[in-house]
């Protein structure tokens, strides 16, 4: 909206020029989302409170320590989501139908973590939504979400992946490529889920995530620097970087409330979207392999439960203390806040080789 307004001015006024630029409207959306977000968080917070009473419920077999998070809010994640929509709306080109199917991907799944929320708090135990009738949904959105990707793309690029270091090589599925951009999306956000676990655990890899693929989104969306870096060119996915950068922001002013301790927990309304608009952004940008190095750590997490539960049911024996990966290292007597600032620093390692893959010279 914003963006329209003022891209028309520029054609009279040349001091509107800066809004041409995507660099200046992503920082933009990142001071916006920001903004937002300090401003009506605590109004948010006070609301969940009164709503909420007792707040999330606590797993009965988690780490004695996450027993005195009891009465702590959950469903901060709308904030997330309407930070980042707000700020999206307003300074993306919204004529780009990326910016249109990620935000698809983004608020319904953020739709379907609401659901699991409410039910667990009017239920009043940790089981929200059936496992079945979440992922269903979820493999729904992701499927209409990557044929559309995949209808906007221009040849090879609707139906190909691309594979890291090779620049004139895809990998051609055809219409195969719809599932395997709903896996993405689903396995990005289940993921982002599990790892949701500990007083900002999930948020700083989120963002570190979302930093990365706006710059990926940047580069891939400019023929220039696709070129010289030797990624695939993908034209008008450059404008992803103003979600992206929509998306650092609320991150960042929700990381500022659920900073240990924790005064909201952003909860599946807020990690099921977060994960699926990183997936997302991933299959627009052909780096749906990089976001599986730049995202380690939710890999990690989600490996420790899928080998946790096949060693149990195989073996009768758990490999880890308990899954997912971070309440491992509780239960080992890691201080809450040791285990998280550890992991963000797997995850920005991570991150910076992920990042490697595009050739950075």
């Amino acid at each position: 909206m914003l963006y329209n307004l003022l891209f028309g001015l520029a054609d009279v006024f040349s001091p509107f020029n800066l809004f041409r630029y995507l660099t200046f409207r992503t920082g933009g959306a990142v001071i916006t989302s920001l903004v937002i977000s300090f401003v009506f968080f605590p109004r948010l917070i006070a609301w969940l409170k009164r709503k909420q009473g007792e707040g999330q419920p606590i797993r009965a077999d988690g780490p004695e320590s996450h027993f005195k998070k009891k009465g702590t809010p959950t469903m901060g994640g709308l904030m997330i989501l309407i930070a980042m929509t707000v700020s999206t709306l307003l300074w993306a080109d919204l004529t780009n139908a990326y910016i249109w199917i990620v935000l698809l991907v983004t608020i319904g799944y953020g739709l379907i973590g609401f659901g699991d929320d409410y039910l667990k708090l009017t239920k009043r135990n940790t089981k929200g939504l059936s496992g079945r009738f979440r992922l269903g949904w979820e493999i729904a959105i992701g499927l209409v979400a990557s044929a559309l990707i995949m209808w906007v793309s221009a040849p090879p690029l609707s139906g190909g992946v691309a594979v890291p270091f090779v620049k004139d090589f895809l990998v051609q599925l055809s219409w195969f490529f719809v599932p395997f951009g709903a896996f993405i999306m689903v396995g990005a956000s289940n993921s982002v889920n599990l790892t949701d676990g500990l007083d900002g655990l999930a948020i700083v890899p989120t963002m570190i995530a979302a930093g990365c693929f706006g710059l990926i989104s940047y580069l891939s969306g400019n023929a220039i620097f696709a070129n010289y870096l030797q990624i695939h060119h993908v034209p008008g996915s450059g404008e992803l970087a103003v979600f992206c950068g929509a998306l650092v922001g609320a991150g960042l002013g929700f990381l500022w409330y659920n900073a240990p301790p924790a005064m909201v927990f952003m909860g599946d309304t807020g990690s099921l979207s977060l994960g699926g608009a990183l997936g997302a952004v991933s299959v627009v940008t052909k780096h749906e392999i990089v976001l599986a190095i730049i995202g380690g750590l939710f890999v990690l997490e989600t490996v420790s439960v899928i080998v946790q539960v096949a060693s149990f049911k195989l073996t009768g024996k758990r490999v880890f203390r308990m899954a997912p990966l971070h309440h491992h290292f509780e239960k080992k007597g890691w201080a809450e806040p040791t285990v998280v600032i550890r992991f963000w620093i797997i995850a920005s390692i991570l991150a910076l080789v992920g990042l490697s893959t595009l050739k950075l010279r």
